[in-house]
């Protein structure tokens, strides 16, 4: 189990985007198409692709901070695939993906739904203190480049939800999947990750406190990837 204290030194500057997004095709291309860890990681890829490109286009006004809160955010996921691999123990919030991730009766969707959950709903929040570390500034410090992440993962979950939804001879407007997905919120996943983002940068001196903290937002975040996984078919 990650300790939130073991992470209390600064860190080395992080490698390139081009470097987790190597990683992410490698794993690609190793699994199954309907393998759900693969599902996400197809989803997460896409999204990983659409930042670096915004990166190197200009878009971010801070690109070394921008850069930096990408792959951490990256190696966090990366991190919980190498753990499962290894057959240990990954955080809370990625262990019913990786359990239901060959089940018939989970949707493409829901995969890909409730890894974008794990992965803010847990991830995003400590990707920003290990950024905060990495370049020896502060969360407000980064907003402005979290909030442009967060509006590129706005925009790709709307697409993400019209290429995996199934159609509409599949799906009625009473089926189980319409009401499971509409009960989770991105917006709010966001507002959640940046508020524990702020409190664990608050408690970076009291690491017993910060990794309780930590220990609570991973089992919340898992109990709402269980629920996202319900089989519905």
């Amino acid at each position: 189990m990650e300790q939130f204290a073991d992470r209390a030194a600064p860190v080395s500057a992080p490698p390139a985007v081009t470097s987790v997004l190597g990683r992410m095709r490698e794993l690609q291309s190793s699994w199954p198409p309907v393998d759900g860890v693969a599902v996400f990681n197809r989803v997460y890829l896409t999204v990983t692709e659409n930042i670096d490109r915004q990166i190197t286009e200009g878009a971010f006004p801070d690109r070394p901070a921008a850069a930096a809160l990408d792959v951490k955010f990256a190696e966090r996921y990366l991190a919980a695939v190498d753990a499962a691999s290894a057959g240990q123990r990954p955080p809370d919030c990625w262990r019913p993906l990786f359990q239901y991730r060959h089940h018939p009766g989970v949707r493409p969707l829901q995969f890909a739904m409730a890894g974008i959950n794990a992965h803010i709903g847990h991830d995003l929040a400590l990707a920003v203190v290990d950024t905060c570390r990495t370049l020896r500034c502060a969360p407000p410090d980064l907003q402005d480049e979290f909030d442009q992440v967060g509006d590129l993962l706005a925009m790709l979950e709307e697409q993400i939800r019209e290429d995996l939804m199934p159609g509409p001879d599949l799906l009625e407007v009473a089926d189980p999947l319409t009401h499971l997905l509409g009960s989770w919120s991105l917006d709010r996943a966001r507002e959640a990750a940046w508020s524990a983002a702020r409190v664990l940068w608050r408690l970076r001196d009291l690491p017993v406190l910060a990794e309780e903290f930590r220990q609570r937002m991973d089992a919340g975040a898992g109990l709402v990837g269980r629920c996202l996984l319900t089989p519905c078919r």
